[in-house]
């Protein structure tokens, strides 16, 4: 079979699956495609190209459920959980992502566009949009990389200091059923709501002080 950009990024993919991008290597690559190294670099100059391919191969993949009618809150639960489900597929590829391809979200992104969307629905003004959306992805993608790391397993574990903490029973994600770093579990999705809940109070409350500072100016 004739190699094809395409084809080559779905091989990576699967060897970023089930190893790692540190452990994508060219040659590696070429081996699983029964090719000669030297012929991919007729399609892809160097791994870092490959590696930003299988990245924008996996976000076109990003699919949400449009809720034009729904209030704006439940949108944005919505999105970004489809974009965690999307992480948690693949959990290697997306962690490498988010800690060495900052601009791997783009204007055009569907990600990017429903939450730009639902950002100005919830009534922000025009010019504030791209920093409050920015913000959230921020907020979301910190969040993911914590899951995929395990950091926030850990972290959420963590008793605060002080008398009459020892012996208390861990937060929900210690709870019985909580899987380990890189799945979900119902510890983990309650997490995931309680972010999603404070960034949504968060910018009601900003959205109610911003018509407020406007009245009191009329």
């Amino acid at each position: 079979m004739p190699l094809t950009e395409a084809g080559i990024y779905a091989a990576a993919l699967r060897l970023i699956d089930e190893d790692g991008a540190d452990a994508l290597t060219m040659r590696r690559l070429a081996t699983v495609l029964d090719a000669n190294p030297m012929s991919l670099y007729h399609h892809v100059p160097n791994k870092e190209a490959v590696l930003r391919g299988v990245t924008r191969m996996v976000g076109a993949q990003f699919r949400t459920v449009t809720l034009e009618d729904a209030p704006w809150q439940e949108r944005l639960r919505l999105l970004a959980t489809d974009f965690r489900t999307l992480a948690h597929r693949h959990p290697k590829l997306m962690a490498y992502s988010f800690s060495h391809q900052p601009d791997f979200i783009q204007h055009d992104d569907p990600f990017w566009t429903a939450l730009t969307a639902i950002v100005s629905a919830a009534g922000v003004p025009l010019p504030e949009v791209p920093e409050i959306a920015a913000l959230i992805v921020a907020v979301v993608i910190g969040v993911l990389a914590a899951e995929l790391n395990g950091s926030l397993h850990q972290w959420a574990n963590l008793k605060p200091p002080g008398p009459g903490t020892d012996g208390e029973d861990g937060p929900a994600d210690a709870a019985p059923g909580s899987t380990g770093a890189g799945t979900t579990g119902p510890g983990r999705d309650h997490m995931f709501r309680l972010v999603m809940d404070t960034l949504i109070t968060g910018l009601e409350g900003r959205l109610v002080a911003g018509r407020n500072s406007q009245g009191a100016g009329h």
